[in-house]
């Protein structure tokens, strides 16, 4: 039985939404793993700084800048990655929007199409793309970050609560069909976390009292709390795990505290 369950030396890990929040605190964990990791976001600036600090921690970093909702740049971040390394181990698809907060009634086509255009379509696109170029690599891990909010729709997040449940069923799709090219695929639900994402509901002091009251730990999450379970979903601790969804939201789900 391996020994080092975590250990990710070796391996190339493309990281999406990387430039802050979740992605870069799954990027830094997934370095100091050993994990060589391609970090992306839209603004390639912010990413230089953040492969920079991963760097100068001794770990190794490529900073690529790509829109999770445009196909043509998800194809040349794939094809960059190919050419560069020949091969890609783990894909976390992480970046994500929620332009809109409010009754799902007045939710606006232009904001129903945007959010299926990046939580879905990219997601799903970077998936396909991913698995096939895993497949000739002899096999690899994807995590889909989801939502709790897939599970059990957000007040005034409909259209982001759908998109986030597509997310779910998807990934469970693409691991019964990559399964046979040794490529694992599953969901990572994250709970209210800390981070600029999530302003719209944590610095909404009435918001953020209601969703506390949810939750029997009574706090947010840090990102840093949920890069360890992006961790154990593309290490080898997970090898036998494939179509689930891991939650991490301080027992929200488990219906809090009443």
């Amino acid at each position: 039985m391996p020994t080092k369950l975590f250990d990710l030396t070796g391996r190339i890990a493309l990281i999406t939404g990387a430039s802050r929040g979740i992605g870069e605190a799954t990027a830094r964990l997934l370095a100091e793993q050993g994990a060589h990791v391609v970090i992306s976001s839209r603004k390639q600036e912010d990413l230089d700084k953040v492969a920079a600090s991963i760097r100068a921690a001794g770990g190794q970093a490529t900073p690529i800048a790509a829109h999770q909702g445009e196909t043509a740049a998800l194809k040349s971040l794939v094809g960059e990655i190919a050419s560069q390394f020949g091969r890609l181990d783990i894909l976390v698809n992480n970046a994500a929007t929620n332009p809109y907060f409010g009754h799902i009634a007045d939710t606006e086509s232009s904001m129903i199409d945007k959010t299926m255009q990046v939580n879905i379509r990219g997601y799903f696109e970077l998936c396909a793309l991913g698995a096939k170029l895993m497949k000739q690599g002899g096999g690899g891990a994807i995590v889909n970050v989801a939502s709790v909010n897939g599970v059990r729709p957000g007040h005034y997040q409909g259209i982001y609560s759908a998109t986030k449940a597509a997310v779910i069923n998807f990934s469970m799709a693409f691991a019964r069909e990559c399964a046979p090219w040794k490529v694992r695929v599953n969901a990572m639900a994250p709970g209210l976390t800390d981070t600029k994402f999530a302003s719209a509901l944590h610095k909404n002091e009435e918001i953020k009292r209601t969703i506390l009251n949810q939750i029997p730990m009574g706090r947010l999450a840090q990102p840093h709390e949920i890069a360890p379970a992006i961790l154990f979903l593309v290490s080898d601790a997970a090898a036998y795990v494939t179509g689930t969804t891991l939650v991490a939201d301080g027992g929200l789900l488990c219906g809090g505290l009443g």
